[in-house]
């Protein structure tokens, strides 16, 4: 990939520039394809080689991913200006595609160090979680977090703190606002030592669901939840209620019980309007909260089979390098990890405009086929509901970085999930039962992406980004993959896997992919992420019909 411009697909015509071409660049394709670029294009964006007449739909990836709104001479850049969203129509009649695995001879007796659990997961972590059932406990959950997190060792970001203490100690001694503002920040300090070597956390999923809304939204808080406490990177659970809230206590064991009929993790329930005070049920909270780590911190990581591995993919701040470098790669890695027996969960269904069809014909059944046409149809209808839709899902920063239609925004993304037969299609929250690979409604949003994949049982994310995005999860290790190396760069201390090799034609997918699951096997086996060291546990659920 070592040219200035790449063709993704022989049927394209839309084609990329790889870095920015000037005005009176000579553009060769072949002997019989050519053009001459008549206004700047930065690398990133896309740009036709012969001239688009308006109405004419336009491909990438090999589908159709837009629509010119007026004429468009050859070698003129795509803007929103000039192509409207278009995308290939679907239908749930499917046509069967073969696909065959790549080599995985290299991984075939290789093992990652997790956590067993009695129903036969496995774990790539060890965290105690504590979940309220309504927004009324955020208070409590946050008082549990400052008893609890500097004791046991868990307090991240330490260089911040010595800095706000250095900052107070020199006003107190005469420093000036000229001398505060030029003082040495220092380093961001070392992590602290953990009481409990074997727990790696305590997490605190703070929301603002449980009451008011729809018993919907409540249904699936409590879903989520449970998903959660069935993770199996989690060992044990403390659940504060407020009492009188839609989500019920009734309604988190019940989904517990679906996900997990023989459920044996710890369990502690703590019910606000039932306690004699606040101060009667946190101390109760906390003390067997705390005994319930020690207990927890008696699990150690032992050889697991790499098909107990659930990968989640996830694309966020993507820019126009996402779907050709960083995308595939993980789609490319997501493969493997089908060949090696485990599970990937692809999400993000807004992001999957445009090739629906494909991946009907990749459902092994025509059951599964008819239920993601069916999703699919119904998210789009509620999001037209309250006057949205899937076209428009990109944002300024992905418009600004060249993608500027959601069906080239969405076949990019859907690149990630890899080739693989699609083995189940689940509806918000959904729990992963099946190995292969399995498509999981949810928003685009990342961090509701992310925290659905997480509450379906994902026990790894692969995050692929171009812009740069600190995303992390409170109980996953989310792997950020950058599309370019200068955001590798620039955000090294959120970036793990820099893909920009491929951009620059240094090394090929295949060979990248290598490297990229050897780190996710590092990490599963305790490696911290950039998102773990930052202390990056984000967690929102999401509400149907409202995000994209």
């Amino acid at each position: 990939m070592s040219s200035s411009f790449l063709r993704v697909n022989p049927a394209d015509d839309l084609i990329v520039a790889l870095q920015d071409l000037e005005v009176g660049t000579e553009i060769k394709i072949d002997s019989s394809e050519h053009c001459r670029i008549v206004e700047a294009i930065p690398r990133k964006h896309k740009f036709v080689t012969r001239d688009v007449a308006r109405g004419e739909q336009l491909r990438m990836y090999g589908v159709i991913v837009g629509e010119a709104s007026r004429d468009i001479p050859a070698g003129s850049l795509l803007t929103m200006e000039n192509l409207d969203h278009s995308s290939e129509p679907f239908h749930a009649n499917r046509k069967q595609i073969d696909w065959a695995a790549p080599d995985v001879g290299d991984w075939q007796q290789s093992t990652f160090q997790g956590y067993h659990r009695s129903n036969g997961s496995v774990g790539t972590a060890n965290y105690w979680i504590v979940i309220p059932t309504v927004f009324c406990e955020n208070r409590n959950l946050l008082k549990m977090s400052e008893a609890l997190h500097g004791v046991l060792g868990y307090q991240t970001n330490s260089g911040y703190r010595n800095l706000a203490q250095r900052l107070a100690k020199a006003w107190q001694q005469g420093a000036t606002i000229d001398q505060l503002a030029a003082l040495d920040p220092g380093s961001p300090g070392d992590l602290p030592e953990r009481l409990l070597p074997n727990v790696d956390g305590i997490k605190f999923l703070t929301h603002d669901g449980g009451c008011g809304g729809t018993r919907e939204d409540s249904q699936n808080l409590c879903g989520i939840l449970a998903g959660y406490a069935c993770h199996p990177n989690v060992a044990g659970v403390t659940v504060l209620s407020l009492g009188c809230q839609h989500a019920q206590v009734s309604i988190l064991e019940d989904e517990i019980q679906k996900r997990d009929s023989n459920f044996d993790k710890p369990l502690l329930i703590f019910e606000q309007q039932k306690a004699e005070s606040e101060w009667d049920m946190m101390t109760r909270a906390i003390r067997e909260t705390f005994a319930g780590m020690v207990k927890a911190n008696e699990l150690t990581r032992q050889p697991a089979s790499l098909d107990k591995l659930i990968v989640g993919v996830e694309c966020g701040a993507s820019d126009g390098f996402s779907g050709i470098s960083a995308n595939p790669l993980i789609g490319a890695v997501a493969d493997r990890v089908v060949g090696l027996g485990g599970s990937v969960v692809l999400s993000e269904f807004p992001e999957l405009c445009g090739v629906e069809q494909d991946l009907v014909n990749r459902c092994t059944s025509q059951e599964l086929a008819d239920r993601f046409v069916d999703i699919m149809q119904r998210y789009e209808a509620r999001a037209v509901a309250v006057g949205s839709g899937f076209a428009k899902n990109p944002s300024p920063g992905n418009i600004k970085d060249g993608l500027i239609t959601d069906a080239i925004k969405s076949a990019g993304a859907a690149l990630k999930g890899g080739r693989s037969p699609v083995k189940d299609v689940l509806d918000y929250p959904g729990w992963v039962t099946k190995r292969g690979l399995n498509l999981l409604c949810t928003a685009g949003n990342d961090v509701e992406s992310t925290t659905g994949m997480a509450g379906a049982g994902a026990n790894l994310i692969l995050f692929s980004t171009g812009l740069g995005t600190p995303t992390g999860n409170p109980v996953c290790p989310v792997i950020k993959v950058s599309s370019n190396t200068k955001t590798s760069e620039s955000f090294s201390d959120m970036i793990d896997f820099d893909a920009g090799p491929i951009i620059d034609g240094s090394t090929s997918i295949p060979e990248h992919a290598a490297q990229l699951l050897n780190l996710s096997l590092e990490v599963a086996s305790g490696k911290p992420t950039a998102a773990m060291k930052l202390g990056q546990d984000d967690f929102i659920v999401w509400k149907r019909g409202v995000s994209l």
